[in-house]
């Protein structure tokens, strides 16, 4: 079975959906009805499908479309990591067993969020209920996200958009020394997602994005590379077969069941499906 574990879905609101504002092709709705085809076009089998605004509704918005729609295998939710009542929360949302994990929009917080104690411990309750976390972040959040990472060494992750390397300026020394170091705790493991816009949007080749695949691999190994599209966002610069077509060429040589792991087997350990 092969999984994309980073599609979105939301119906536009222009005063909730701010940051769509230079991305004119995001500004409609977009729903699973939309997607499936394009999934079958491409061999994937389901998707997970990951939060995009940080409002407890978002969480039971996703829920009620996996309700209707078999391609959604899992959710990844948003709930107030910081709140006292997290607990609470967590207990009122395990009813739902189609949730797997939840995250939040630490790329649109100061550099220091994840080193903050309240959001730590907030995070820290997954693990009770086995829940992951995703972790989206900036290359310049790397340093606290390490920091983050160690201080929840039982808790299952997964960095985003492999940290949304800085492609179009072609910087990545610091972001490969960082996810490196980042790759060294085993509960840490890496979504290859998002990357087509973080490049010149389309205008990238093929070529500026394999160093740093060649990062991410041989960092996380093929144990813990996990494949993502980051659907709908993904249209900004490309279009989906492009993105899966980019990652099956640059895995042509791997073995056969080192595919199968990327395009689905991790996906399906690590979100529990």
């Amino acid at each position: 079975m092969q999984i994309d574990t980073h599609v979105h879905f939301w119906k536009y609101n222009k005063a909730r959906d701010g940051w769509m504002d230079d991305m004119k092709i995001l500004q409609q709705d977009y729903l699973p009805q939309q997607l499936e085809t394009t999934l079958r076009r491409n061999g994937i089998d389901g998707c997970i499908a990951v939060q995009a605004s940080t409002e407890e509704v978002e969480t039971r918005f996703l829920v009620e479309l996996s309700k209707t729609h078999e391609i959604i295998k899992g959710v990844v939710g948003w709930l107030d990591f910081c709140a006292p009542d997290i607990s609470e929360k967590l207990n009122e949302f395990a009813q739902y067993p189609i949730i797997k994990g939840y995250r939040h929009n630490v790329q649109a917080e100061a550099d220091d969020f994840l080193t903050r104690k309240d959001f730590q411990r907030g995070v820290g309750t997954l693990k009770e209920y086995g829940y992951t976390y995703d972790i989206l972040i900036y290359p310049r959040q790397l340093k606290a996200a390490l920091e983050f990472v160690s201080c929840l060494a039982d808790q299952k992750m997964i960095v985003d958009h492999c940290a949304k390397p800085n492609i179009r300026s072609q910087k990545m020394e610091d972001w490969k020394i960082s996810m490196k170091a980042l790759a060294q705790n085993q509960n840490v493991n890496c979504k290859v997602s998002g990357l087509f816009t973080e490049a010149s949007w389309k205008q990238w080749t093929a070529a500026e994005f394999y160093p740093y695949l060649d990062v991410v691999f041989e960092s996380f190994g093929t144990e813990r590379v996990i494949f993502g599209s980051d659907w709908p966002v993904i249209l900004v610069s490309g279009i989906y077969v492009q993105w899966k077509s980019l990652l099956e060429k640059y895995m042509e040589s791997s073995k056969n069941e080192d595919k199968e792991k990327f395009f689905g087997g991790n996906a399906s350990l690590f979100y529990g499906l």
